[in-house]
């Protein structure tokens, strides 16, 4: 099997400003995962390798640089699914880690449960030997700046990233196969701005924001949570998927399906079994990326398609 890796960072009303450093952090992020499968890696390793590039960029609403609560405060979630087995790992109101997605990782592999939250979560990357930073590290200008225009306009649930100017960040995501035909797929936010204390999104529940199996595929999605909730928007492409339809359909289908019912914007990234790409959204834009032949493709506009030179990294 050709190994494959595709990754997003997240949908929404994306200002021309904030353009170029999502696009940037997309070919960090692919890069990242690309050679993490091509050293031999699993896809498992892959997206979590991918992901992580993400929640150190301030550019995407995951780790550093997660949007706030109504409190001024960081509530992080992360999911991670292994389609061999269909085994999950997941957490949520995470606080004081940078990675969320590498909890969630150990959760999968380390834990009997599938999804832990708040000091749970806590308790259990401590013993793990994950080390806490200050809550206000992963706090950044556009976060605070997002909020900030939350509070004073009150558009909440709308999009995830704010005022125009201001926006642009989102959740992340990455699907792959690695060599062995296996798959796997990771998300990872912050969530939306101005959220209530404790809320919960569709990022961590399994069906909603991520979805894996190796005998048809694996999505991430990104975009109005609560509306990608209450559709199981992961999960409704996978169906598609195993009934026949090709990853690019099935994404296309369950996108604008969610948004015609709940009129509210998603966007998603899917691979099929045999490595077919699936990418689609119907918010203004969605940043994506993932390596063929040799090059990058890349996009954040509707139907564009860019492309480069692929320069590997050292990374995995």
């Amino acid at each position: 099997m050709e190994p494959i890796i595709i990754v997003h960072g997240g949908a929404g009303d994306i200002p021309q400003s904030r353009v170029k450093g999502k696009l940037d952090g997309m070919k960090v992020a692919v890069t990242a995962g690309h050679e993490c499968l091509m050293k031999g890696g699993s896809a498992l390793d892959a997206v979590e390798a991918a992901v992580m590039t993400m929640e150190e960029d301030e550019n995407f609403n995951a780790g550093y640089g997660s949007v706030l609560t109504l409190r001024g405060e960081v509530e992080m979630e992360a999911s991670i699914m292994r389609g061999s087995d269909l085994n999950t790992g997941g957490v949520t109101l995470v606080k004081e880690f940078l990675h969320p997605i590498s909890i969630a990782h150990k959760v999968l592999t380390d834990s009997p449960h599938s999804l832990l939250g708040g000091e749970g979560a806590k308790i259990f990357a401590l013993e793990k030997g994950f080390k806490t930073i200050p809550s206000e590290s992963l706090i950044s200008e556009h976060a605070k700046k997002a909020l900030q225009h939350f509070l004073e306009h009150g558009e909440f649930g709308r999009t995830e990233i704010g005022p125009k100017d201001e926006g642009g960040v989102g959740t992340v995501g990455a699907v792959a196969i690695d060599r062995n035909g296996h798959i796997a797929a990771a998300t990872s936010t912050g969530g939306m701005s101005g959220k209530a204390v404790g809320r919960i999104g569709d990022t961590p529940q399994i069906g909603s924001g991520t979805y894996a199996d190796d005998h048809i595929g694996a999505v991430s999605t990104t975009g109005h949570g609560e509306s990608i909730l209450r559709y199981c928007l992961a999960h409704s492409i996978i169906k598609l998927m195993e009934s026949g339809k090709d990853a690019q359909t099935a994404t296309t289908i369950a996108v604008n399906g969610m948004t015609a019912r709940l009129k509210n914007t998603a966007g998603a990234i899917t691979l099929s079994k045999n490595g077919d790409v699936g990418i689609h959204f119907s918010s203004k834009r969605m940043s994506w990326a993932y390596v063929k032949d040799g090059h990058i493709f890349y996009g954040i506009n509707p139907d564009e398609v860019l492309k480069e030179e692929y320069n590997p990294g050292n990374n995995c």
